[in-house]
């Protein structure tokens, strides 16, 4: 079918386009639109796609966005359909949908028609990934759920998500937490009953604003605006000028609102370490101690054994405290529990009848033992239960829950396992891979079909401190968080949703929520990737995207010549450091010299928009030694940024 929708009649094929330096995109997936939009908005370059269905997923608006030049309806990536979107001419093709050995064997055939096609895949497997990397020329391999994981596991420990640059972590920091070394102002304007109204990059200045800026700040009779946070200009950086005019307009509307309503702030900031998770060692000794001793006994046997410790415990404090000797008691009780009792021993008659009974229950409780380990030992080889899945014991608290187990649920599992926080996983499909995953991870996961509710009190969520629902279904996601805060009101809730609408009213309507889309979250780096752009990470600001890339001038870019005010003047990039081609390894954060051109194998590292980086992309060298220029088009973004970024 052709983009305006009518379909082709069956053995007729459409004219061929004379079209190159084009992008394909096959895959009818959530990942696959927000990639499409991407590359047609904020890049504004021609996209093909090649969908499996074009009644099925998210294809039918797949064919409805502007600018996409042609979709192809086809199960499998086959030579016809390659020779239908002009693999053969295109610059790029991302491959986001199907299984990972599927898109492998596609990567191999569109290199054959274009060997120096730029390809994108995503793969689950990220190993595997590497690997072809190596064999595939010009080759990227992501991982969506790897990318968005870290934004829901750091929203549900309320922690901030960063990206690590160089030796430092970058953070975005809201309000009182902003400090006065901050990098730059990210974020104004923002409501949480209303995040429509948040403007995610500010735009900047004129250039004479920093020495405007500075007169005031050095001036006599110049006044500091107060703040409840520090985001007045009260910094020595020149480069931050602007920044910081913003942010104390930002502030003082803020100190005129007691309600802080679309004033907030947000900056970026850095860290020397990645903040860790305070949870005290003896919590999670408690942990490892009842998750182990849960793997290898069942509730009865946990019950019989817990029971006999006590009761030979209780015994060898009764007999050392008439024995006055805890070598002595150690030996007496050791042989009791072998079954090698000594009723006559020396000393017997200085604990009476209580010595005696207390003799009595250790031998019971050693013989109990031989037939409790073997119970054990075939209930653990005989019953296979290193492959099945395991509720939670009646000790968990304090841990998260994570509803879904699809390919997100498993990477959210696996990150909070690393971090050594407790967790409990909740799966309705007895057949999702993710569920083999947790089982080896000896993570506990309430399989069932059943009411959401049931599901949430067997994982035991009145003890949880946080939920983390990532199922695909955004219906079943809002059922998981309402009834955890039916049962919990005070539960931290990160919720996965793919309507942006949808989350704006989840915020304005429940509390202590957090929402992340891992197609909004991802989608950026995949269309960056394809622009051979490297992209550290994504940073959330709301369900808004920041980009933090590293870029390098290379001969023919438009990078070269530019300096950071010509950057950043076309608007939604902030440069926050620079790396210079003679010291590599140097990361210069606020760089003093605004006004250095950038030469061939400087790098600057930039938080920008996606439209931000967009326009970047599309910066074309400078001619006769010139200010560097954007081939601008009719319907350009405003470059000031204003309102750019919404997820």
């Amino acid at each position: 079918m052709t983009r305006d929708g009518g379909p082709q009649s069956a053995g007729q094929s459409e004219p061929a386009q004379q079209i190159a330096d084009h992008f394909i995109v096959v895959g009818s997936n959530a990942l696959a639109l927000r990639l499409i939009l991407e590359l047609t908005e904020h890049y504004e370059v021609p996209v093909m796609a090649i969908v499996q269905d074009r009644t099925e997923d998210h294809a039918p608006r797949i064919a409805q966005i502007p600018g996409l030049v042609k979709v192809v309806e086809s199960r499998t990536v086959t030579d016809e359909a390659l020779r239908e979107v002009s693999a053969s001419t295109a610059r790029g093709i991302a491959l986001v949908s199907g299984e990972d050995q599927d898109k492998i064997h596609a990567a191999l055939s569109v290199q054959g028609h274009n060997p120096q096609i730029r390809v994108v895949l995503r793969m689950f497997n990220e190993r595997l990934g590497q690997q072809i990397e190596k064999l595939l020329t010009n080759c990227a391999s992501l991982s969506g759920s790897a990318t968005a994981a870290p934004a829901f596991v750091n929203g549900a420990l309320q922690r901030p998500n960063s990206v690590q640059v160089g030796e430092r972590f970058v953070y975005v920091a809201y309000d009182d937490d902003i400090q006065s070394n901050r990098l730059c102002v990210v974020a104004d304007r923002i409501d949480r009953q209303d995040l429509s109204r948040i403007r995610l990059m500010p735009g900047t200045a004129s250039r004479a604003a920093d020495f405007i800026a500075l007169a005031t700040r050095y001036s006599p009779d110049a006044t500091i605006p107060s703040s409840r946070t520090p985001t007045s200009p009260d910094t020595a950086h020149a480069p931050n000028a602007a920044d910081a005019a913003d942010a104390a307009d930002a502030t003082t509307q803020h100190s005129n609102n007691p309600d802080g309503a679309g004033n907030g702030i947000a900056a970026l900031q850095t860290l020397s370490n990645e903040l860790r998770i305070s949870i005290p060692w003896f919590a999670r000794l408690r942990w490892r101690l009842v998750d182990t001793f849960r793997y290898f006994t069942g509730a009865r046997l946990r019950v019989v054994t817990a029971f006999a410790s006590a009761a030979a415990l209780a015994s060898f404090l009764t007999i050392w405290a008439f024995n006055h000797s805890f070598i002595w008691t150690v030996y007496t009780t050791l042989l009791d529990m072998a079954g090698a009792a000594q009723p006559d021993q020396p000393g017997a008659g200085t604990g009476g009848w209580w010595q005696r009974v207390a003799q009595v229950i250790i031998t019971f409780c050693g013989v109990t033992c031989v037939p409790l380990a073997t119970a054990i030992l075939v209930d653990v080889l005989a019953s296979g239960r290193r492959g099945q899945p395991k509720d939670p014991g009646s000790g968990t608290s304090d841990h998260i829950v994570v509803v879904g187990l699809g390919n997100i649920g498993t990477r959210v599992a696996t990150l909070i396992h690393e971090l050594g926080v407790p967790l409990v996983c909740v799966e309705r499909n007895p057949e999702s891979r993710g569920i083999a995953t947790a089982c080896a991870l000896n993570i506990p996961v309430v399989v069932g079909d059943g009411p959401m509710d049931d599901l949430l009190r067997r994982a035991r969520i009145h003890r949880s401190r946080a939920l983390i629902a990532v199922t695909r279904d955004d219906a079943a996601n809002l059922e998981a968080a309402l009834e955890a805060r039916a049962i919990q009101p005070g539960v931290r809730i990160v919720i996965r949703l793919f309507d942006d609408d949808f989350a704006h009213h989840v915020y304005a309507t429940l509390g202590n929520v957090a929402s992340r889309s891992v197609s909004y979250l991802s989608a950026p780096a995949f269309a960056a990737a394809l622009m051979s752009r490297e992209v550290l990470g994504t940073l959330s600001v709301f369900r808004h995207v920041l980009l933090i890339a590293e870029l390098t001038a290379t001969e023919g870019s438009g990078l070269v010549g530019m300096n950071q005010h010509d950057v950043e003047d076309l608007g939604g990039i902030r440069v926050i450091a620079v790396r210079l081609a003679h010291q590599p390894g140097t990361y210069m954060w606020n760089y003093a010299d605004r006004a250095r051109r950038l030469a061939i194998g400087d790098r600057i590292v930039v938080a920008a928009t996606r439209s931000g980086l967009g326009r970047l992309n599309t910066t074309q060298p400078a001619a006769g030694g010139g200010d560097p220029v954007r081939q601008r088009t009719a319907g350009d973004p405003d470059p000031s940024g204003a309102g750019d970024g919404r997820s």
